[in-house]
């Protein structure tokens, strides 16, 4: 059910909020635990009882190294990790395995395995990320583990950041799951309707009308794009998948403030980046940060030489771009970004510094245009084709049609996603979003704007059938 669809913002989440509203408080998580539920059976129903399956095991798995000791608790702790990873490695990239041994096989022994593909359950890696980081947080002792079941599963499959984020860890919502009285109020809903209109709009004003002619230009052969058309499909790209992502979590944070929860912030105005070290700091942020945490930390991180320190950067970025897909494209963009993370360290960052703010916001923008190529692109092979036209001055003329709605709101998308180059932009946007009781004329203008905005999504959804999310992949 996506966010963005007439199902959801006509029937399901009113009536949803309508009951969530009008309940007792104490019946609030069990009515936000069937709605999360019915949220996801309707989407993949012949996965419901696998995710099921998972969460029982480590909720009771959780428990039982709670009150072990020594080494007990550890093979306990190592079993619920396998688990985890072993069901996403099973689900997300036994297909992709079993492919390339199938390639590998036919080109020296003429045979193939035969192989049926497993379908992906939606959101697989980002309930693996969450159900990982209640264990882990749990075994470091950092929270204690939740004492009814269903207050987990709560945690887990609360429907809206189940599907793509952001990553929620246990230990920043842990106490909200027990209490939210303190954020129960009128301006907190208020707050959070606002931000999820304003993640509605992001979706469809922008990413949608965008991401249609990005895809007529990524579908053409690589041969035959010329120069402009090569930059103009990317910096597109860049656009819609940046204000599809953020316009979903924006939706995730709002709908969790009218339910009283806070979720942490998953973008920053990340194209204003002046290195890709801080790109990484304000693009998908929860993940950057559960990378960091549970990942690079644990590997040694700064405490280590610089080789182990450059190869370990490397290696939680490889890390990071398998987790997007089993694909080798999404592989080599992980690896791509790993490299420039190194280079920041070797020498980028300070070069960039001596260069000047406009010239560094502008380079990083580059290397991450080239990123992306690598991320839209369906093989390698095409993405190298791809960055080829993006530098071979081939102005020819290609037939595709793209209408005048394409350009305005790629201009609309260029302002406000380069907006935050300015410091006083990115200090006010977050007074925009949470501010909303300081003024009754803020309150008028976030109120006019709100109605306004919903207005002109719900025309565009009702005249238009294109509408995905781009990480409902993942």
């Amino acid at each position: 059910m996506v966010f963005s669809s007439i199902l959801f913002l006509l029937y399901f989440l009113p009536t949803f909020l309508l009951i969530y509203f009008l309940c007792p408080t104490r019946w609030k998580n069990e009515v936000a635990l069937v709605a999360s539920c019915f949220f996801y059976m309707w989407g993949a129903p012949e996965f419901f009882m696998v995710v099921l399956v998972s969460l029982l095991a480590d909720f009771y798995l959780v428990q039982l190294f709670n009150h072990s000791k020594n080494g007990l608790r550890k093979r306990i702790f190592y079993l619920a990790i396998f688990l985890n990873v072993g069901v996403l490695l099973f689900a997300k990239y036994l297909n992709f395995f079993v492919g390339n041994i199938n390639e590998l096989s036919n080109i020296f022994t003429g045979q193939t395995f035969a192989w049926k593909n497993i379908a992906l359950p939606i959101g697989v890696s980002f309930i693996t990320f969450q159900k990982l980081s209640y264990v882990i947080d749990c075994y470091r002792s950092k929270v204690q583990p939740l004492e009814r079941l269903r207050d987990y599963m709560l945690y887990i499959l609360l429907f809206p950041q189940l599907i793509a984020g952001p990553i929620v860890r246990f230990n920043e919502v842990a106490s909200q799951l027990l209490n939210r009285a303190d954020q129960d109020t009128i301006d907190y809903k208020l707050s959070g309707l606002f931000r999820f209109i304003i993640g509605l709009s992001k979706k469809v004003l922008i990413a949608n009308v965008l991401g249609g002619v990005v895809d007529e230009i990524f579908q053409l052969s690589a041969h035959e794009i010329p120069t402009s058309l090569a930059w103009l499909g990317i910096i597109a790209y860049s656009l819609q998948i940046y204000f599809d992502f953020s316009g979903y979590s924006d939706m995730a944070i709002g709908i969790a403030k009218m339910l009283g929860f806070r979720f942490p912030e998953n973008f920053n105005f990340p194209y204003v980046s002046q290195n890709i070290t801080e790109f990484w700091r304000r693009w998908h942020i929860t993940l950057s940060n559960w990378m960091r945490d549970y990942l690079y930390i644990p590997l040694g991180g700064n405490r280590v030489s610089k080789r182990r320190l450059y190869f370990n950067l490397w290696m939680v970025f490889l890390i990071s771009g398998f987790w997007h897909g089993a694909a080798w494209t999404f592989i080599f963009w992980g690896a791509f970004h790993g490299l420039f993370l190194i280079l920041d360290r070797l020498f980028l960052v300070d070069l960039f510094k001596r260069i000047g703010k406009l010239p560094s916001v502008v380079l990083t923008y580059v290397i991450v245009l080239l990123g992306w190529v690598f991320f839209r692109c369906e093989r390698i092979g095409d993405a190298f084709l791809y960055i080829h036209q993006m530098f071979a001055f081939d102005f020819t003329q290609v037939g595709i049609y793209i209408p005048n709605k394409f350009f305005v709101f790629l201009v609309v998308g260029l302002i406000f996603a380069f907006s935050g180059y300015f410091s006083v932009v990115e200090k006010r946007a977050e007074e925009w979003y949470e501010r909303i009781n300081t003024n009754s004329f803020l309150l008028m203008n976030k109120g006019f704007v709100s109605i306004l905005l919903c207005w002109w999504c719900l025309i565009e959804i009702f005249g238009s059938d294109f509408n995905p999310f781009i990480y409902f992949k993942f």
